[in-house]
């Protein structure tokens, strides 16, 4: 008996959650490119003659769902509004990390604050999902716990394309052709009425502005004089350094590049010794060569997105992937700072008789490591989001930047300064986000 009353309690309790409403004060969410999400709250969705009007257009859509429109809609329905355009400006920019950096937070932004602007409208007007109105309508997938008014996965998909068409602007209409097949999936798959998809779509589009106006201020487009400074210790590579200007370009979240400036690197003797005394294995060459050529940070962001279901609750998803891009950002800048303050030689042009494990040294100067120093910034924002993963994050953090030490690419010192101005980073990006209004989790990161 009181097994069976146990088990009702928990049916009621898991049919009650299953119908929460989805972050309904996410609408007054502290944004980052715009002023708020009231300012571009949109006007009412159509009135009730329009309103039948699309549910004839939904159930005519509904009669020509064949197999192509439901590989589009699983396409599209797979993770959060934004998981798609993660991987799409990761291969514009071919996998190479130091030219997506910059463009993931730009797009990530974009789409959480044109998300938080969405969800002010939303609960503004509450338009039921078209087959809450009309029971003939027959959606493929289940209604997400939200009005319908307008299209979150629009709204990501107008705020990706248009900061993608900036970053690339040889390839704007085809981006945007993509992102209005992303609008159909959700009309295909009767979760929306055509208009919350238009709705949606010229959203994003709009918040994406803001953020481009920012984008264009923020002194990416400096251009290098070419003067390289010379002596003995100093980074002697022929080939054209990889963004010697990226440092002094405008953070998010840091006052400057320079905030977290560490002190000049020591004489690199003595770590050119233990580099050379290192005994090479299997196991640090197959680190070494993983941490060379993966993505694993984009990786955990999904997967901890979808073991925790937040895959179904936009406004946080858009968040987590902001605040990560924006870890990332800002300590990108605050480590390319120092490294073209210094100009710090790598191992291998320190002694010319060394051989890494690394074939390829990246054309850029050794002080400090951009592995050690992204990767604890965005293991220390995965902490704060995941807490309950934390000490897994951290020491995946300590594992990459070891990598580097072990690929014989970087001196121990290079990664004991990058992982702690890594951390110093993410702890200003996490002070901004408890002041967002989403912070529901008050734990402290763990050292």
């Amino acid at each position: 008996m009181k097994t069976s009353l146990f088990l009702t309690l928990i049916g009621i309790a898991t049919a009650m959650q299953s119908h929460a409403q989805i972050e309904p004060r996410a609408g007054s969410w502290k944004t980052w490119a715009i002023p708020s999400g009231d300012v571009y709250k949109l006007p009412p969705p159509p009135d009730a003659n329009a309103t039948q009007a699309e549910e004839k257009a939904l159930l005519g859509a509904q009669r020509q769902r064949d197999s192509a429109a439901i590989r589009l809609i699983d396409y599209w329905n797979a993770g959060a509004p934004g998981y798609r355009w993660q991987t799409a400006i990761e291969k514009f920019n071919n996998g190479f990390p130091p030219a997506w950096v910059r463009g993931k937070a730009l797009m990530n932004i974009a789409i959480y604050d044109a998300t938080v602007a969405a969800w002010q409208t939303k609960y503004a007007y509450r338009r039921p999902r078209p087959s809450a109105h009309n029971k003939a309508i027959m959606p493929y997938l289940p209604n997400p716990d939200s009005p319908s008014y307008p299209c979150e996965h629009s709204v990501a998909a107008g705020a990706a394309a248009a900061i993608l068409g900036y970053l690339f602007p040889n390839k704007a209409d085809s981006i945007r052709q993509v992102a209005e097949r992303a609008c159909q999936s959700r009309i295909l798959a009767g979760v929306v009425y055509p208009s919350d998809s238009k709705a949606g779509f010229d959203l994003g589009q709009r918040v994406a502005q803001a953020v481009i106006e920012q984008a264009r201020k923020d002194g990416s487009d400096a251009v290098w004089d070419g003067k390289r400074p010379t002596g003995t210790g100093l980074w002697n590579d022929k080939r054209p350094p990889i963004q010697p200007m990226m440092g002094a370009c405008k953070p998010w979240v840091l006052a400057a590049g320079n905030q977290f400036r560490p002190g000049p690197p020591p004489e690199p003797a003595g770590d050119m010794q233990e580099l050379k005394q290192f005994k090479k294995s299997p196991q640090a060459a197959s680190r070494a060569f993983y941490w060379a050529s993966n993505d694993f940070w984009g990786s955990e962001i999904d997967r901890k997105l979808f073991e925790h279901n937040l895959h179904l609750d936009a406004p946080k998803a858009a968040r987590a992937y902001a605040l990560v891009s924006i870890a990332a950002n800002d300590a990108y800048i605050a480590c390319w700072d120092a490294k073209y303050t210094y100009w710090s030689i790598r191992p291998d042009q320190y002694d010319t008789t060394y051989s890494p494990i690394l074939m390829f040294t990246p054309p850029h100067p050794s002080y400090p490591s951009g592995h050690a120093t992204l990767s604890n910034a965005r293991a220390t924002l995965l902490a704060y989001l995941f807490p309950e993963d934390a000490a897994y994050f951290l020491s995946k953090a300590r594992e990459a930047a070891e990598s580097r030490f072990e690929g014989g690419v970087h001196f121990r010192i290079d990664n004991v300064v990058g992982l702690d101005m890594g951390q110093k980073v993410g702890k200003e990006v996490i002070k901004r986000a408890r002041q967002d209004g989403a912070d529901d989790r008050p734990e402290l990161v763990r050292k």
